[in-house]
């Protein structure tokens, strides 16, 4: 697999993503449906945004890795939360040291959203390849 990320613009350097992401010659691709902090019984989490990230990426780690891929050939993580200045003021300690420890370079999407199922406050959606 070849990938090369495209970001035209200095000011991408500081976004902990890329503007785009080429991938050639896969052997697969997994495209995992969105992870939240939902315990291995079904239960979603009452915790607080930053906990829930914390769950989330371990959901999200287990599924890929499941699925014999590995975390670092994330190519795009979409970011849904109920409240983008939440997540940028009690997350990042959290989601940057995720993306820095596997040297993910993905395009991302953060998106704000009315609200997610039951309590739940973040929910990681990813493509995978390999």
């Amino acid at each position: 697999m070849e990938k090369r990320t495209i970001d035209p613009w200095k000011w991408g350097e500081q976004t902990n993503s890329a503007q785009a992401v080429e991938v050639k010659n896969i052997e697969g691709t997994l495209y995992c449906s969105g992870q939240v902090a939902i315990d291995a019984n079904g239960v979603p989490s009452n915790e607080d945004m930053r906990s829930q990230l914390i769950q989330t990426i371990q959901n999200l780690e287990h599924l890929i890795t499941s699925a014999g891929y590995e975390c670092k050939n994330i190519v795009r993580l979409n970011v849904f939360t109920t409240s983008t200045q939440e997540f940028f003021t009690t997350c990042m300690d959290v989601y940057i040291p995720f993306i820095q420890q596997y040297g993910i370079k993905q395009a991302t999407t953060l998106l704000g959203v009315k609200e997610l199922f039951a309590t739940l406050t973040i929910e990681l959606e990813a493509t995978v390849v390999k």
